[in-house]
């Protein structure tokens, strides 16, 4: 069994985290037991008040308080009126940053992840942050949990690196009405060549 990433994982800067977690992989426990996940190929950094693709430029309301929480916490907030997104906190306990999870190859409970997201080419299952949390049926409940705990259900475990000629960046997605310089910070991670 490979080991879970530790808190000391996520107590660095965020743009580390958001690079290292590419070929990490998540894992949720279903009320069986049972692991569904995979491993993560895409990833975003979103870094404090002062970026204005972040959501703690509004500062700490009810909605993202768990972003200025222990690093490692999930911070999970809904969008659109219709989609769960699961981010993990990083840096420092009252620093607000944390990594948005883009997209997961699944491994793991494929047979579940299809029954969830089975309507679509098994292509897409997973290839976005809203999928993503469909297929592992991640929602509100989540926010907050503690992905370093002993007994979470919800963590990333050691996965297989990616070497940096396999690593793209590019400008954050969905950024459409933040200003510049931020809308177009090459913040966003994935894995070059990864299956669409």
């Amino acid at each position: 069994m490979a080991s879970r990433l530790t808190r000391d994982f996520y107590t660095r800067p965020t743009l580390d985290v958001a690079r290292d977690l590419l070929g990490q992989r998540l894992v949720r426990l279903d009320d069986s037991g049972r692991r569904v996940g995979g491993r993560i190929v895409e990833a975003e950094a979103y870094v404090g008040p002062q970026d204005l693709g972040c959501h703690a430029k509004a500062g700490r309301t009810r909605r993202n308080a768990v972003m200025w929480s222990t690093p490692g916490a999930a911070y999970v907030y809904f969008t659109y009126g219709m989609h769960w997104m699961l981010n993990l906190v990083t840096e420092r306990d009252g620093f607000p940053a944390a990594v948005l999870l883009r997209a997961i190859l699944p491994q793991e409970g494929v047979d579940l992840i299809e029954q969830r997201r089975g309507h679509q080419p098994r292509r897409v299952w997973t290839d976005g942050p809203a999928k993503l949390c469909q297929a592992l049926a991640i929602d509100g409940q989540w926010n907050g949990h503690d992905t370093c705990a002993p007994r979470a259900r919800l963590f990333v475990e050691e996965g297989e690196g990616v070497d940096d000629s396999l690593v793209v960046t590019g400008p954050r997605i969905g950024l459409n009405t933040v200003p510049e310089p931020w809308k177009s910070m090459p913040w966003r991670f994935l894995v070059n060549g990864r299956p669409r």
